[in-house]
């Protein structure tokens, strides 16, 4: 055995250190802050402060998302191929990572900055304007999304520092969202004067310059996190040696080679499509982020336009929202050990029912106060509950086939970001009022209570589908080869029958 394969097979047999844990972890932070404004503050700042209706807003928000999910599987599929292009020494994802970083720190603050030298044009001028910028931040978003998430099964072979590893990612995630709706109150005022007459204000153009300024400080602080990444994860390089030879769909032979090493056949995209828990992961990934990511855009509306509440209001329940989301993913890692995936999923589809069906039968000064935060601590729990783990059973389902990860999620996420995108431009544009009247006050109460509500429902009936605990015997099954493997090593045999 060569010292490159010992070097690989030490990683392969280390825990990681905590501040790799902790560079990991931030090395999302620049594409949550972006992507908390572009779900929270897109279709509010387009509306209110530009002034597009809301069907062209909703057409901004679908040309991301369409941008994105084109993007994915590209992504994906370029990440995975290692072609020697020197760029790639410094490490294939986390080149495309880098690349990522550079997309969306060019182009997303010009999302929230009124259209340069066309300001005063046509509405359509202004949107193919929008739109290239869109188009930019999406594909560097991407890259950074993907390149950050195919890292997990490369820095590690255990799953439940994977499960680790997912819960520290999202807990940044939400420290993220907390660290924008925190800048946002304090910019736009929020906390200044308390008056009647100023909270009933809306926004309006006039707030143009404070998003302007909360884009930017948001970016900066995306990028300062991005450096720590890039300094302190090191990426681990394969062993060019080591492929996969497969016989059938679920099997798989292994044999040592003279100096000691496994040798397998690596799993192509191609291979994925013939497995069934490939697709059906995927349509519990895609409703998770469905729920999620609806009740993100849809909780500030349904604030301003439902309940009539102060401005404040818009700030303080998704600060409550995501700080309980944020306190639930510290106890992922135990819960998935002790519970498992599905018992563990199970629990957030429950919890985040339970906020739909409130929402959908709040009313009166009651709800309003301090049920309203129980609410948001139910949506949060909930979601977070059911996006961590739902992570980290698309972790097993890549298991040590992490040569073709980077397409797995870039396939996952190419269902989440259109599906979203129709979802919303499908809402924006059966609003019944185009002007967001307060006649029509119980619209955002449904779409977030039967929106969000089926997306859960769906989500767990795609769970259902799965085996239980078949990804895990197939992981299993995976470990009790290569101890076979390593103990006939030892003695001295040079191959094993299977």
């Amino acid at each position: 055995m060569d010292e490159s394969d010992s070097n690989e097979g030490a990683t392969r047999g280390r825990r990681l250190l905590w501040h790799h844990k902790l560079c990991y972890s931030v090395g999302h932070v620049l594409n949550d802050l972006c992507a908390s404004m572009w779900f929270t503050y897109l279709l509010l700042y387009f509306h209110f402060v530009l002034g597009f209706s809301n069907s062209m807003s909703g057409i901004v928000l679908l040309i991301g998302q369409v941008a994105d999910a084109v993007a994915t599987p590209f992504v994906g599929l370029e990440s995975d191929r290692d072609d020697g292009f020197f760029l790639c020494r410094y490490g294939k994802r986390k080149t495309w990572h880098l690349f990522g970083t550079v997309c969306v720190a060019v182009s997303f603050p010009f999302l929230f900055t009124k259209c340069i030298g066309c300001e005063h044009s046509s509405y359509v001028a202004q949107l193919i304007y929008y739109a290239a910028f869109v188009v930019i931040f999406q594909f560097g978003w991407a890259s950074t999304q993907i390149s950050h998430l195919s890292l997990i099964p490369d820095l590690t072979d255990d799953p439940h520092e994977r499960t680790e590893l997912n819960a520290l990612r999202y807990a940044f995630t939400v420290i993220s969202n907390v660290c924008v709706y925190s800048i946002t109150w304090y910019i736009l005022g929020l906390t200044g004067d308390t008056s009647d007459s100023k909270q009933d204000e809306r926004i309006g153009p006039e707030d143009s310059v404070k998003f302007r300024n909360i884009v930017l400080i948001v970016t900066a602080i995306g990028l300062i996190q991005s450096v720590f990444f890039h300094l302190g994860v090191k990426e681990r390089k394969k062993n060019p040696n080591v492929t996969t030879r497969y016989l059938d769909k679920d099997s798989e032979i292994t044999s040592l080679v003279p100096n000691g090493a496994i040798r397998k056949e690596p799993k192509r995209w191609k291979h994925w499509f013939r497995e069934c828990h490939f697709y059906q992961v995927g349509l519990v990934y895609m409703f998770t982020r469905l729920f999620v990511n609806l009740a993100q855009v849809y909780i500030p509306l349904y604030l301003q336009d439902t309940l009539h509440l102060r401005q404040d209001s818009i700030a303080i329940v998704p600060l409550v929202m995501y700080i309980a989301g944020f306190i639930s993913s510290f106890f992922m890692k135990m819960l998935n050990k002790h519970a498992g995936r599905e018992l563990t999923y199970s629990l957030g589809v429950l919890i985040g029912l339970s906020g739909c069906v409130w929402i959908y039968f709040g009313s009166g000064s009651n709800y309003t106060g301090l049920q309203l935060y129980f609410v948001a601590a139910l949506i949060g729990i909930g979601g977070s509950t059911m996006l961590i783990t739902s992570l980290s059973i698309t972790a097993d389902l890549i298991g040590p086939n992490t040569e073709s990860g980077a397409f797995v999620y870039g396939a996952m996420s190419f269902t989440d970001k259109l599906s979203n995108g129709l979802a919303v431009i499908f809402i924006q544009t059966f609003h019944p009022c185009q002007t967001c009247c307060f006649d029509c006050s119980n619209y955002y109460q449904l779409v977030l209570s039967c929106g969000c509500g089926a997306a859960a429902v769906a989500a767990f009936v795609s769970l259902l589908t799965l085996v239980p605990g078949k990804l895990r015997e197939r992981d299993q099954e995976r470990a009790a080869i290569f101890d076979t493997v390593r103990e006939s090593r030892n003695y001295g045999y040079n191959s094993i029958s299977t």
